[in-house]
């Protein structure tokens, strides 16, 4: 069913406008708390010298002075968790895929492959399906434990999906595809993997039982990948204003090429 045109730009600018918005807060705050981790690292190494038992990070911001502490064992008190700017930022930007490429007529270019509609369609929510499982399988193999070797094989399947997705859909819908997985991978991360490991370290609180501090490095471990993907998410969000890029014979290796420039900015953001 084709939608009024009054009616189909309406809802894609307020989708893209929520999602836009959502997306601020949940980067913001991603970058935030891996800032604050690595200012308590920091401290902690300064407070073995001096002896002090409870490092603390000081800030100021808008005219008052906020001081924050860190406990790897939750107390039973209120917990401000930050979940749903994830759920937000990927619901909408569900919304728009469907608004713009699913039901917009954006998925197919016949000169790259003469294909249907929903072909085109399925190939690009597959992409996000197996994007999910692959990724899940590797973090909890072996291999997710070897930073480098994880990173060396998650790079090379993104370039393999860069590729495939450029040779069977239209360049634009090829470049959202990849940048929409990595974002189901890192909303995935937070409601699949993040927010119910720090749930069962709550539950062995209550019960009286010492949480497992497995359940909060793997948590920090997901956490930390979303920091890397989310840079080539948000250039992937904007590249269909750019035909320079989407129109070049090799424009998959200039995808490959700026995942790995959004992996060293998010490097240097880290350490900053």
């Amino acid at each position: 069913m084709k939608l009024p045109p009054e009616l189909s730009e309406w809802l894609n600018l307020l989708a893209r406008w929520f999602h836009v918005f959502a997306a601020i807060l949940w980067v913001g705050s991603t970058f935030y708390f891996t800032w604050l981790d690595g200012r308590f690292q920091e401290e902690e190494r300064e407070a073995k010298q001096e002896g002090d038992a409870d490092p603390e990070v000081w800030m100021v911001h808008s005219g008052g002075f906020y001081v924050v502490g860190k406990r790897k064992t939750p107390a039973l008190k209120r917990l401000h968790w930050f979940r749903w700017e994830a759920a937000s930022t990927w619901l909408s930007g569900m919304v728009l895929l469907t608004l713009l490429y699913y039901h917009g007529g954006l998925m197919v270019d016949a000169f790259v492959r003469d294909m249907g509609a929903w072909a085109a369609g399925g190939f690009g929510v597959g992409m996000l399906v197996v994007g999910w499982v692959v990724y899940d399988l590797l973090v909890q193999s072996p291999l997710g434990r070897n930073e480098k070797a994880f990173a060396v094989v998650a790079y090379a399947l993104i370039v393999g999906a860069a590729y495939l997705s450029t040779h069977v859909l239209s360049a634009r819908a090829a470049f959202i595809h990849v940048g929409a997985t990595l974002g189901t991978i890192m909303f995935l991360n937070v409601w699949n993997g993040i927010l119910p490991a720090q749930r069962r370290m709550i539950a062995a609180v209550k019960e009286g039982k010492a949480p497992d501090p497995g359940e909060g490095a793997r948590a920090k471990l997901r956490s930390k990948h979303n920091t890397f993907m989310v840079v080539p998410v948000v250039f992937t969000m904007i590249s269909n204003h750019y035909n320079l890029v989407l129109g070049h014979e090799y424009n998959w290796v200039i995808l490959s090429a700026l995942v790995l420039v959004g992996w060293v900015a998010a490097k240097i953001v880290r350490r900053a």
